[in-house]
Protein backbone atom coordinates (compact mmCIF):
# COMPACT_ATOMS: atom_id res chain seq x y z
CA UNK A 1 0.00 0.00 0.00
CA UNK A 2 1.21 3.57 -0.73
CA UNK A 3 -0.32 6.66 0.51
CA UNK A 4 -0.15 10.15 0.24
CA UNK A 5 -0.53 12.56 2.29
CA UNK A 6 -1.18 16.31 2.81
CA UNK A 7 -2.32 19.61 4.78
CA UNK A 8 -4.51 22.11 2.99
CA UNK A 9 -5.80 25.40 4.40
CA UNK A 10 -5.19 27.83 7.13
CA UNK A 11 -2.52 26.28 9.88
CA UNK A 12 -4.08 24.92 12.99
CA UNK A 13 -2.72 23.48 16.57
CA UNK A 14 -2.69 19.65 16.16
CA UNK A 15 -2.33 18.96 12.73
CA UNK A 16 1.04 17.14 13.34
CA UNK A 17 -0.69 15.16 15.45
CA UNK A 18 -2.67 13.63 12.31
CA UNK A 19 0.31 13.59 10.25
CA UNK A 20 1.63 11.10 12.74
CA UNK A 21 -1.20 9.02 13.35
CA UNK A 22 -1.92 8.78 9.88
CA UNK A 23 1.46 7.67 9.19
CA UNK A 24 2.20 5.93 12.15
CA UNK A 25 -0.77 3.99 11.89
CA UNK A 26 -0.30 2.58 8.06
CA UNK A 27 3.04 1.59 8.37
CA UNK A 28 2.92 -0.12 11.84
CA UNK A 29 -0.69 -1.61 10.86
CA UNK A 30 -0.35 -2.27 7.27
CA UNK A 31 3.13 -1.93 6.32
CA UNK A 32 2.31 0.98 3.83
CA UNK A 33 4.78 3.73 2.21
CA UNK A 34 3.50 6.93 3.03
CA UNK A 35 4.67 9.93 0.88
CA UNK A 36 3.94 13.79 2.03
CA UNK A 37 3.10 16.10 0.00
CA UNK A 38 4.69 19.85 0.61
CA UNK A 39 2.16 23.12 0.97
CA UNK A 40 -1.10 21.25 0.29
CA UNK A 41 -2.26 21.00 -3.20
CA UNK A 42 0.97 23.04 -4.62
CA UNK A 43 2.93 19.43 -3.73
CA UNK A 44 1.03 17.46 -6.33
CA UNK A 45 1.12 20.25 -9.17
CA UNK A 46 4.58 21.63 -8.56
CA UNK A 47 5.96 17.91 -7.66
CA UNK A 48 7.47 18.29 -4.19
CA UNK A 49 7.16 15.48 -1.91
CA UNK A 50 8.89 13.01 0.39
CA UNK A 51 9.11 9.78 1.80
CA UNK A 52 7.71 9.73 5.19
CA UNK A 53 9.46 7.47 7.69
CA UNK A 54 8.70 6.21 11.02
CA UNK A 55 11.15 8.83 12.67
CA UNK A 56 10.07 11.39 10.32
CA UNK A 57 6.39 11.24 12.25
CA UNK A 58 7.83 10.95 15.81
CA UNK A 59 8.28 13.96 18.41
CA UNK A 60 5.88 15.83 16.34
CA UNK A 61 2.92 15.82 18.22
CA UNK A 62 3.40 18.43 20.68
CA UNK A 63 4.00 21.03 17.78
CA UNK A 64 2.14 23.25 16.62
CA UNK A 65 1.83 23.82 12.86
CA UNK A 66 2.60 21.19 10.23
CA UNK A 67 6.08 19.67 8.87
CA UNK A 68 4.77 19.25 5.74
CA UNK A 69 3.45 22.78 5.13
CA UNK A 70 0.21 23.88 4.04
CA UNK A 71 -1.10 26.64 1.78
CA UNK A 72 -4.82 28.61 0.82
CA UNK A 73 -3.94 29.49 -2.77
CA UNK A 74 -3.13 25.79 -4.25
CA UNK A 75 -6.96 25.31 -5.40
CA UNK A 76 -5.49 23.24 -8.74
CA UNK A 77 -8.91 23.84 -10.63
CA UNK A 78 -7.87 27.62 -10.63
CA UNK A 79 -4.05 27.62 -9.56
CA UNK A 80 -2.88 31.12 -8.56
CA UNK A 81 0.46 30.65 -9.90
CA UNK A 82 -1.00 30.20 -13.32
CA UNK A 83 -3.24 32.77 -13.97
CA UNK A 84 -6.01 30.60 -12.95
CA UNK A 85 -5.37 27.97 -14.85
CA UNK A 86 -7.06 24.45 -14.36
CA UNK A 87 -4.00 21.94 -13.60
CA UNK A 88 -5.91 19.41 -11.67
CA UNK A 89 -5.09 16.85 -14.37
CA UNK A 90 -1.19 17.00 -13.54
CA UNK A 91 -2.05 16.12 -10.16
CA UNK A 92 -3.81 13.03 -11.56
CA UNK A 93 -0.70 12.08 -13.68
CA UNK A 94 0.95 12.47 -10.48
CA UNK A 95 -1.19 10.42 -8.95
CA UNK A 96 -0.73 7.45 -11.21
CA UNK A 97 2.58 7.88 -11.73
CA UNK A 98 3.62 7.28 -8.20
CA UNK A 99 0.89 4.23 -7.90
CA UNK A 100 -0.64 5.59 -5.15
CA UNK A 101 -3.43 3.79 -3.07
CA UNK A 102 -5.00 6.93 -2.39
CA UNK A 103 -4.44 10.48 -0.73
CA UNK A 104 -5.67 11.23 2.84
CA UNK A 105 -6.09 15.05 2.78
CA UNK A 106 -5.99 17.53 6.46
CA UNK A 107 -8.35 20.85 5.42
CA UNK A 108 -11.78 22.37 5.94
CA UNK A 109 -14.89 22.61 3.58
CA UNK A 110 -12.63 24.11 0.95
CA UNK A 111 -10.09 21.49 1.33
CA UNK A 112 -12.93 19.06 1.25
CA UNK A 113 -14.18 20.49 -2.07
CA UNK A 114 -11.39 19.63 -3.84
CA UNK A 115 -10.65 16.48 -3.05
CA UNK A 116 -14.18 15.64 -4.24
CA UNK A 117 -13.76 17.23 -7.38
CA UNK A 118 -10.86 15.30 -7.38
CA UNK A 119 -12.14 11.66 -6.24
CA UNK A 120 -14.35 12.08 -9.75
CA UNK A 121 -11.30 12.13 -11.92
CA UNK A 122 -10.31 9.03 -10.13
CA UNK A 123 -7.93 10.29 -7.13
CA UNK A 124 -8.92 8.73 -4.10
CA UNK A 125 -9.39 10.69 -0.61
CA UNK A 126 -9.58 10.37 2.55
CA UNK A 127 -10.61 13.77 4.48
CA UNK A 128 -9.74 14.85 7.76
CA UNK A 129 -11.70 18.00 9.15
CA UNK A 130 -9.73 20.66 9.93
CA UNK A 131 -10.38 24.02 11.17
CA UNK A 132 -10.11 26.16 14.52
CA UNK A 133 -13.54 28.11 13.85
CA UNK A 134 -15.56 24.50 14.07
CA UNK A 135 -17.26 24.92 11.36
CA UNK A 136 -17.34 21.90 9.10
CA UNK A 137 -20.34 20.00 8.18
CA UNK A 138 -21.66 16.85 9.78
CA UNK A 139 -18.59 16.59 12.48
CA UNK A 140 -19.72 17.85 16.32
CA UNK A 141 -15.61 18.86 16.77
CA UNK A 142 -12.28 19.81 14.84
CA UNK A 143 -9.03 19.47 16.29
CA UNK A 144 -7.48 23.05 16.64
CA UNK A 145 -10.90 24.66 17.90
CA UNK A 146 -10.42 23.88 21.68
CA UNK A 147 -6.69 25.14 21.46
CA UNK A 148 -8.38 28.28 19.84
CA UNK A 149 -11.05 28.53 22.67
CA UNK A 150 -8.68 28.07 25.49
CA UNK A 151 -5.85 31.21 24.26
CA UNK A 152 -9.50 33.42 23.79
CA UNK A 153 -10.47 32.36 27.20
CA UNK A 154 -7.45 33.28 28.53
CA UNK A 155 -7.15 36.52 26.47
CA UNK A 156 -10.72 37.33 28.19
CA UNK A 157 -9.58 36.73 31.99
CA UNK A 158 -6.95 38.89 31.60
CA UNK A 159 -9.54 41.90 30.22
CA UNK A 160 -11.09 41.25 33.17
CA UNK A 161 -8.71 42.11 35.50
CA UNK A 162 -7.74 45.47 33.45
CA UNK A 163 -11.41 46.29 32.68
CA UNK A 164 -12.28 46.30 36.22
CA UNK A 165 -9.64 48.34 37.59
CA UNK A 166 -9.82 51.24 34.93
CA UNK A 167 -13.57 50.86 34.34
CA UNK A 168 -13.57 50.22 30.87
CA UNK A 169 -15.13 48.39 28.45
CA UNK A 170 -13.19 45.92 27.18
CA UNK A 171 -14.18 44.31 23.59
CA UNK A 172 -12.26 40.91 22.54
CA UNK A 173 -12.16 40.12 18.64
CA UNK A 174 -11.84 36.14 18.14
CA UNK A 175 -11.61 34.93 14.68
CA UNK A 176 -14.87 33.39 13.15
CA UNK A 177 -15.57 34.43 9.59
CA UNK A 178 -19.11 32.91 9.11
CA UNK A 179 -19.72 30.83 12.52
CA UNK A 180 -19.29 32.39 15.74
CA UNK A 181 -17.95 29.34 18.06
CA UNK A 182 -15.03 30.55 19.33
CA UNK A 183 -16.75 34.12 20.50
CA UNK A 184 -19.19 31.72 21.72
CA UNK A 185 -17.42 29.24 23.53
CA UNK A 186 -14.56 31.84 25.18
CA UNK A 187 -17.35 34.12 25.52
CA UNK A 188 -19.26 31.60 27.85
CA UNK A 189 -16.14 30.35 29.66
CA UNK A 190 -14.55 33.82 30.37
CA UNK A 191 -17.72 35.40 31.42
CA UNK A 192 -18.28 37.25 29.15
CA UNK A 193 -21.50 40.44 29.29
CA UNK A 194 -21.72 40.27 25.55
CA UNK A 195 -21.20 37.91 22.49
CA UNK A 196 -21.89 38.70 19.08
CA UNK A 197 -21.83 36.17 16.33
CA UNK A 198 -22.31 36.13 12.69
CA UNK A 199 -25.03 34.01 13.00
CA UNK A 200 -27.11 36.80 14.98
CA UNK A 201 -26.50 40.34 13.93
CA UNK A 202 -26.48 42.76 16.66
CA UNK A 203 -28.26 46.06 17.52
CA UNK A 204 -25.83 48.97 18.71
CA UNK A 205 -28.38 50.14 20.93
CA UNK A 206 -28.97 47.16 22.43
CA UNK A 207 -25.06 47.00 23.21
CA UNK A 208 -25.20 50.44 24.53
CA UNK A 209 -28.05 49.54 26.91
CA UNK A 210 -26.38 46.47 28.25
CA UNK A 211 -22.64 48.68 28.03
CA UNK A 212 -24.56 51.85 30.02
CA UNK A 213 -26.11 49.76 32.61
CA UNK A 214 -22.96 48.04 33.92
CA UNK A 215 -21.58 51.73 34.17
CA UNK A 216 -24.00 52.09 37.13
CA UNK A 217 -23.53 48.59 38.50
CA UNK A 218 -20.28 46.86 37.79
CA UNK A 219 -18.33 49.30 36.38
CA UNK A 220 -16.68 47.69 33.13
CA UNK A 221 -17.96 45.34 30.38
CA UNK A 222 -16.39 42.49 28.78
CA UNK A 223 -17.54 42.17 24.83
CA UNK A 224 -16.35 38.82 22.94
CA UNK A 225 -16.99 39.92 19.05
CA UNK A 226 -16.40 36.92 15.89
CA UNK A 227 -14.83 38.93 13.32
CA UNK A 228 -18.02 38.01 10.83
CA UNK A 229 -20.34 39.69 13.17
CA UNK A 230 -22.44 42.38 11.78
CA UNK A 231 -25.04 44.82 12.71
CA UNK A 232 -28.34 44.27 11.38
CA UNK A 233 -28.70 45.31 7.78
CA UNK A 234 -25.37 45.98 7.69
CA UNK A 235 -22.40 44.07 6.11
CA UNK A 236 -19.16 42.30 7.50
CA UNK A 237 -15.83 44.37 8.33
CA UNK A 238 -13.81 43.28 5.31
CA UNK A 239 -9.77 43.53 5.55
CA UNK A 240 -9.05 43.08 2.63
CA UNK A 241 -9.86 40.52 -0.26
CA UNK A 242 -7.29 38.50 -2.20
CA UNK A 243 -8.71 36.47 -5.18
CA UNK A 244 -5.63 34.18 -5.74
CA UNK A 245 -6.87 32.50 -2.37
CA UNK A 246 -9.27 29.87 -1.96
CA UNK A 247 -10.97 32.13 0.21
CA UNK A 248 -10.87 36.01 -0.90
CA UNK A 249 -12.65 37.52 1.24
CA UNK A 250 -10.27 38.51 4.57
CA UNK A 251 -12.30 39.77 7.75
CA UNK A 252 -10.89 41.41 10.32
CA UNK A 253 -11.46 45.01 12.48
CA UNK A 254 -15.57 44.76 13.53
CA UNK A 255 -13.95 45.24 17.38
CA UNK A 256 -12.49 48.71 16.18
CA UNK A 257 -14.96 49.71 14.54
CA UNK A 258 -17.57 48.69 17.34
CA UNK A 259 -14.97 51.06 19.71
CA UNK A 260 -15.58 54.09 17.54
CA UNK A 261 -19.20 53.72 17.44
CA UNK A 262 -19.77 53.09 21.44
CA UNK A 263 -17.55 56.21 22.39
CA UNK A 264 -19.65 58.44 21.27
CA UNK A 265 -22.38 56.95 23.38
CA UNK A 266 -20.89 55.89 26.55
CA UNK A 267 -19.19 57.53 29.40
CA UNK A 268 -16.49 54.87 29.75
CA UNK A 269 -13.14 54.04 28.39
CA UNK A 270 -13.29 51.38 25.24
CA UNK A 271 -10.06 49.41 24.32
CA UNK A 272 -10.17 46.24 22.25
CA UNK A 273 -8.06 43.75 21.76
CA UNK A 274 -7.59 41.34 18.46
CA UNK A 275 -6.23 37.63 18.73
CA UNK A 276 -5.26 37.52 15.05
CA UNK A 277 -2.94 34.47 14.03
CA UNK A 278 -2.26 33.73 18.12
CA UNK A 279 -5.00 31.97 18.45
CA UNK A 280 -3.51 29.26 15.35
CA UNK A 281 -0.07 29.02 16.71
CA UNK A 282 1.64 27.39 19.42
CA UNK A 283 0.94 23.88 21.42
CA UNK A 284 -1.99 22.45 20.48
CA UNK A 285 -3.97 21.27 24.24
CA UNK A 286 -4.26 17.87 25.33
CA UNK A 287 -7.90 17.62 24.07
CA UNK A 288 -6.87 19.01 20.91
CA UNK A 289 -3.94 16.24 20.68
CA UNK A 290 -6.04 13.06 21.76
CA UNK A 291 -8.84 14.09 19.31
CA UNK A 292 -6.26 14.48 16.29
CA UNK A 293 -4.83 11.42 16.90
CA UNK A 294 -7.73 9.42 17.18
CA UNK A 295 -9.10 11.23 13.54
CA UNK A 296 -5.54 10.03 12.53
CA UNK A 297 -6.02 6.57 13.44
CA UNK A 298 -9.34 6.27 11.97
CA UNK A 299 -8.15 7.89 8.74
CA UNK A 300 -5.72 5.16 8.31
CA UNK A 301 -8.38 2.59 9.55
CA UNK A 302 -10.68 4.22 6.24
CA UNK A 303 -7.83 4.25 3.67
CA UNK A 304 -6.59 0.38 4.64
CA UNK A 305 -10.65 -0.62 4.19
CA UNK A 306 -10.61 0.98 0.66
CA UNK A 307 -13.66 3.90 2.02
CA UNK A 308 -12.30 6.25 -0.37
CA UNK A 309 -14.77 9.62 -1.27
CA UNK A 310 -15.31 10.42 2.56
CA UNK A 311 -14.44 12.28 5.48
CA UNK A 312 -13.55 11.14 9.19
CA UNK A 313 -16.17 12.49 11.67
CA UNK A 314 -17.42 12.84 14.96
CA UNK A 315 -21.13 12.53 15.98
CA UNK A 316 -22.72 12.17 19.22
CA UNK A 317 -19.48 10.83 20.69
CA UNK A 318 -18.84 8.20 17.92
CA UNK A 319 -16.07 8.16 15.31
CA UNK A 320 -17.70 7.86 11.63
CA UNK A 321 -17.39 9.00 8.23
CA UNK A 322 -19.50 10.93 5.91
CA UNK A 323 -19.87 11.53 1.74
CA UNK A 324 -16.93 14.40 0.91
CA UNK A 325 -19.40 15.74 -1.34
CA UNK A 326 -21.74 16.85 1.58
CA UNK A 327 -18.94 18.63 3.22
CA UNK A 328 -18.22 20.83 -0.01
CA UNK A 329 -18.37 24.33 0.62
CA UNK A 330 -20.89 24.23 3.72
CA UNK A 331 -20.72 25.40 6.96
CA UNK A 332 -21.77 24.29 10.72
CA UNK A 333 -22.89 27.35 12.07
CA UNK A 334 -24.38 28.13 15.78
CA UNK A 335 -27.87 27.57 16.01
CA UNK A 336 -30.24 29.52 18.43
CA UNK A 337 -31.48 26.10 19.91
CA UNK A 338 -27.65 25.78 21.01
CA UNK A 339 -27.41 24.52 25.02
CA UNK A 340 -24.25 27.47 24.54
CA UNK A 341 -26.19 29.99 23.43
CA UNK A 342 -29.22 28.95 26.20
CA UNK A 343 -26.95 29.21 29.18
CA UNK A 344 -25.56 32.36 27.93
CA UNK A 345 -28.94 33.79 27.55
CA UNK A 346 -29.86 32.43 31.29
CA UNK A 347 -27.24 34.22 33.02
CA UNK A 348 -27.92 37.52 31.79
CA UNK A 349 -25.42 37.72 28.75
CA UNK A 350 -26.63 39.59 26.25
CA UNK A 351 -26.29 38.51 21.89
CA UNK A 352 -26.65 42.52 21.49
CA UNK A 353 -30.28 41.71 20.43
CA UNK A 354 -33.44 43.28 22.01
CA UNK A 355 -35.50 40.35 19.95
CA UNK A 356 -33.78 37.45 21.07
CA UNK A 357 -35.53 35.65 23.24
CA UNK A 358 -34.03 32.18 24.05
CA UNK A 359 -36.23 29.59 25.83
CA UNK A 360 -34.50 28.69 29.06
CA UNK A 361 -36.77 28.27 31.54
CA UNK A 362 -38.25 24.46 31.16
CA UNK A 363 -35.20 22.56 28.56
CA UNK A 364 -36.33 19.02 28.94
CA UNK A 365 -34.30 16.12 29.04
CA UNK A 366 -31.48 14.89 26.45
CA UNK A 367 -30.61 18.59 25.20
CA UNK A 368 -27.81 18.59 23.24
CA UNK A 369 -25.09 21.04 23.37
CA UNK A 370 -24.52 22.11 19.84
Amino acid sequence: MKVGILTGGGDCPGLNAVIRAVSKALILQHGAEVVGFKDAFEGMVERRYSKLDYRDVSGILTRGGTILGTSNKANPFEYHARDGEDVSDEIVDLYRELELDGVVAIGGDGTMSICHRLQEKGVNFVGVPKTIDNDVAHTDMTFGFDTAVSIATEAIDRLHTTGQSHNRVMILETMGRYSGWIALHAGLAGGADVILLPEFPYELDEIERVCAQREDRQEFTIIAVAEGARPVGGDMTVRETDESSTDPVRLGGVGNVLKQQLESRLNSEIRTTVLGHIQRGGTPTSFDRRLATNFGAYAASLVARGSYGRMVALQDNHLTSVPLESVADTNRRVPEDSMYVASAAAVGTSFGRSDFDIEVADLGDDVPLI
